[in-house]
């Protein structure tokens, strides 16, 4: 009989597993935050949802093509300036106030947009409307007006 005492092994935790799990996770997730770019813009475009204007009504409506050339009501202005446009615009308004109707193309130079809301904010048009079309016209080609009643894009 052996009556030694016998020696205890003390329990211990082994720490290397842990710590290779540990390291593992902090791998995926500098990976996967570095994969996100918080500096791009999250932009929702707007839908058009209004009903169009009653036909009777007389209205002021300048279309712009991608190339940035402008045509109001129809007639094709010979020059992108903004005192062509707005020696144009007066000559169709005739001293009344009509509400005024922009329809851009969505390759259209932004410039060429802020050029018609500025001439219109100077000549005191304050009836806005910005129609969207359904189909972006292939062409850059004014004589084939698009249509004035919104539609909401694709």
């Amino acid at each position: 009989m052996n009556f030694r005492p016998r020696r205890r092994e003390e329990p211990e935790i082994n720490l290397v597993p842990m710590i290779d799990v540990v390291l593992v996770l902090l791998i995926f997730f500098m990976i996967a935050t570095s994969l996100r770019h918080p500096s791009e813009l999250e932009i929702r475009l707007p839908e058009a949802s209004g009903k169009p204007m009653p036909g009777d009504v007389a209205q002021l409506a300048v279309e712009i093509d991608a190339a940035g050339r402008y045509a109001v009501n129809g007639r094709v202005l010979e020059s992108t300036d903004a005192a062509t446009l707005k020696e144009a615009l007066l000559t169709e308004i005739k001293g009344r106030l009509l509400p005024l109707t922009i329809s851009a193309d969505g390759r259209t130079p932004h410039q060429a947009v802020v050029t018609v809301l500025d001439v219109a904010g100077q000549l005191g048009i304050n009836q806005l409307a910005i129609t969207t079309a359904g189909e972006p016209n292939p062409s850059p080609d004014l004589t084939t007006s698009p249509a004035v009643s919104p539609s909401p894009n694709p």
